[in-house]
């Protein structure tokens, strides 16, 4: 398992975008009706997912999630809530599923088949 996708939520999402393609030299991936923006690197590592950030996330407070990359979200969930983690619903997106849940100090976390998806 791996970490391949770092959730960044943004108040503006199009700034984020156009910093990390300027200064890192990420190439953005937009899918039609899809609020996230994918950042791929250039060199290979960790996708950046650009979120929209909620009304309620302030500016400055830490807005990342980590994102593990899995085939069968649902086994997943089953196998980790047998292991005292539980996650929440299970969320069907364009093609792929995703669930969340948070760490032992209240940080979020998913786990999302995105990275299987039919492009």
């Amino acid at each position: 398992m791996s970490i391949n996708r770092i959730i960044l939520y943004a108040h503006d999402v199009e700034a984020t975008v156009r910093f990390y393609e300027t200064h890192f030299g990420f190439q953005a991936l937009r899918e039609a009706g899809d609020r996230i923006v994918e950042l791929v690197p250039a060199d290979g590592g960790a996708s950046l997912m650009i979120h929209p950030a909620s009304k309620g996330q302030k500016r400055g407070q830490s807005l990342v999630k980590l994102v593990f990359d899995m085939r069968d979200v649902g086994a997943f969930c089953e196998l980790s809530a047998a292991q005292g983690l539980v996650f929440g619903a299970i969320h069907q997106a364009a093609g792929y599923q995703f669930a969340n849940a948070k760490d032992p100090s209240g940080n979020p976390i998913s786990v999302s088949s995105r990275a299987f998806r039919k492009v």
